[in-house]
């Protein structure tokens, strides 16, 4: 194995273990009723499995919508992931956005519940494909 191989792997790791940080923070977040973080923390656990992928492929960007892009042209355009892990993301990415940003967002329980339960499913996922790779 090449260095520049075991750096892609360890940097994928990291960024996996990183995901499984952000679920359980937004699993705990959940539970406390803090509804716009846990879907801040949902929206990041897929989106830091997204790059544990990228760091596989030696690429990443310095905006989101560029992670989410390359992800889609690359893994859902190709098959490599049902499209279903497409709209789970960019609808999380959404989501985080209003909440954040937008004054008066509300979110309703069963939407943060919606979100946690993509997240997890779409973290497996990812784990499970870089398990075969």
């Amino acid at each position: 194995m090449l260095v520049d191989e075991q750096r892609r792997e360890s940097l994928s790791d990291y960024r996996l273990e990183s995901a499984g940080e952000h679920l359980k923070a937004s699993k705990l977040l959940l539970d406390g009723g803090l509804l716009k973080d846990s879907i801040g923390r949902s929206y990041y656990a897929m989106f830091a499995a997204t790059r544990a992928i990228l760091a596989i492929d030696g690429v990443d960007f310095s905006k989101h919508a560029g992670v989410i892009s390359y992800f889609q042209k690359e893994y859902i355009k190709t098959r490599k992931f049902d499209v279903k892990y497409s709209k789970y993301l960019v609808e999380a990415f959404q989501v985080r956005n209003h909440a954040d940003y937008a004054d008066y967002y509300v979110v309703a329980r069963s939407d943060a519940i919606e979100q946690y339960e993509h997240a997890v499913e779409f973290c497996n996922e990812v784990k499970k494909y870089l398990d075969e790779e």
